[in-house]
């Protein structure tokens, strides 16, 4: 026997509802990232994982043997963090690792901020897929 369970019922809606309340944003913090952070986050779609990585040795020989660029960080830290959530985020989505998270709010930015990151990051991703796909 097979089990079937009727989504179109207004019982079985509320099983797919977000259980996680949206961040609160404090009064005066700020919600959305101003244009030249939006900026750093779409500059950073086409950064690799590397660039955010400590080059070791290994990595700097072969680097020097074949000549490969590598991105240096920013020299604003509050826009360097931004850069490390955006490049993680456009690799691997709401998948990042806590520490990161935790870096990315000591620099200066609210939960509010980083929700706000996120979902434009997941419209742009899906939007590119969806052209791809055409």
């Amino acid at each position: 026997m097979m089990a079937y369970m009727d989504f179109a019922q207004p019982t079985a809606a509320g099983l797919f509802d977000n259980p996680f309340p949206p961040a609160r944003a404090l009064p005066g913090e700020p919600v959305d990232l101003d244009p030249r952070e939006w900026s750093v986050a779409y500059l950073a779609r086409r950064d690799g994982l590397s660039s955010i990585r400590e080059e070791g040795p290994l990595g700097r020989l072969v680097r020097l043997i074949f000549g490969v660029e590598r991105k240096n960080p920013l020299s604003d830290s509050r826009l360097e963090a931004l850069r490390r959530m955006a490049v993680l985020s456009w690799h691997y989505g709401y998948n990042v690792a806590p520490s990161e998270i935790s870096a990315f709010l000591a620099a200066g930015f609210s939960e509010r901020q980083y929700e706000t990151l996120l979902i434009r990051i997941r419209a742009e991703s899906q939007l590119l897929r969806t052209r791809i796909a055409q």
